[in-house]
């Protein structure tokens, strides 16, 4: 993806496909990330878009991403998406990227020691809500104070960002239930 531009920047923030994902590209025009966690990447339509144009905005920039999904073990009643390889064939050109198979819990629970911290956290409601609930906890271990964490309610809705609050409020719901 080449550099937008206005005319680029305004049509990828007001008019482009799906209208949901505008909010993420609005933040990525303001504060490019340097390192990308995504959960859930579906058919990495919007994973490419978001590495380009993040490539785009800051092309000497080390850009790092890890995504996690389901891959192969997704089941019939999942969202449509791509097999471990074909990911990193497709990524691999457009930043250092580590792909970690598995639910967002499990996924998070092997490696969350070992990540880092991240820019930029995307939470796609493709992934099954369960695992998502147990997955808060790691999730706040993986930010800062100036990390985004957007999440996407539903598969229809726009990304909306989780303040610091909420997130320590539902990372503090995941140890609660661990302890009952």
């Amino acid at each position: 993806m080449a550099l937008p531009g206005w005319l680029g920047s305004l049509w990828l923030t007001r008019f482009s496909r799906p209208a949901g994902e505008r909010p993420i590209w609005r933040h990525v025009l303001r504060q490019p990330p340097q390192r990308i966690l995504e959960i859930g990447l579906g058919t990495l339509s919007r994973t490419e878009k978001l590495l380009g144009l993040v490539r785009a905005q800051a092309p000497s920039a080390t850009l790092q991403y890890v995504g996690i999904d389901r891959f192969e073990s997704r089941t019939p009643a999942d969202s449509p998406g791509v097999t471990l390889k074909v990911a990193h064939q497709r990524l691999t050109s457009l930043a250092k990227v580590q792909l970690v198979p598995g639910n967002a819990d499990a996924a998070l629970a092997r490696v969350s020691n070992h990540l880092g911290v991240f820019d930029l956290v995307l939470v796609s409601a493709d992934d099954d809500q369960r695992h998502l609930e147990r997955s808060w906890f790691f999730i706040q271990r993986l930010v800062r104070a100036e990390s985004t964490v957007l999440v996407e309610p539903s598969r229809a809705a726009a990304w909306e960002p989780i303040e610091p609050a909420r997130l320590q409020e539902l990372a503090a719901r995941t140890v609660q239930r661990r302890a009952a």
